[in-house]
């Protein structure tokens, strides 16, 4: 396993680690908004 390997790999991580952060801000947002919903109706 050469150093190229392993920053691909790194990058790869951070990536998905950016994709997960962005999925549950998103899910509390829609989750805030819904909420939101149901307190108004």
């Amino acid at each position: 396993m050469n150093l190229k390997d392993l920053i691909l790999m790194l990058m790869c991580m951070l990536i998905f680690l950016i994709f997960i952060l962005v999925g549950v801000a998103f899910f509390t947002l829609l989750e805030r908004k819904v909420l939101g919903y149901i307190q108004i109706r």
